[in-house]
């Protein structure tokens, strides 16, 4: 019985550790494709949001071109998250998103929290970009650092 609930363990942490990078980049490519289009399209509820903080910081006249370029910017970290040799590029822009996207709970908190430390609907779907960041960490960690890389030559 034991070698048997060991094989399954070896099996299960063998096939998770082949597939955590391929399903992670899927799953990233699927949230901000989608919540990106969503936005574009006009039909995000991120929209009300979005306006309360763009009045607070760069201010209103700038709402049209902030909100799309922030769903571009979505739209192109889901596709790059598909090209593994974008790994570093993307991990970058996700971080610049991320703190763009989490301010909402310091810079218009109104909107965020519903009392200390207890976060609104809002704040709840903001907090739970902390897992987004775990796995964007995880994919990271997977990369070859550049000092270990075979130097490739340029014909």
């Amino acid at each position: 019985m034991g070698t048997i609930i060991q094989t399954i363990d070896s099996t299960i942490i063998r096939l998770a550790k082949k597939w955590y990078v391929p399903i992670a980049r899927i799953a990233f490519f699927i949230i901000f494709f989608y919540f990106g289009i969503l936005k574009i399209a006009g039909l995000s509820s991120a929209s009300p949001l979005a306006h309360a903080l763009t009045e607070r910081t760069v201010g209103l006249q700038y709402f049209d071109a902030a909100y799309i370029t922030l769903a571009f910017v979505e739209c192109l970290i889901g596709i790059l998250f598909l090209i593994p040799q974008a790994t570093r590029i993307v991990i970058a822009l996700l971080f610049i998103h991320m703190a763009v996207v989490c301010s909402p709970l310091i810079l218009v908190p109104e909107h965020t929290w519903s009392a200390p430390f207890v976060p609104n609907l809002e704040g709840q779907y903001i907090i739970k970009n902390i897992a987004l960041i775990a796995v964007a960490v995880g994919i990271a960690a997977h990369e070859t650092p550049l000092a270990n890389s075979k130097k490739r030559k340029i014909i």
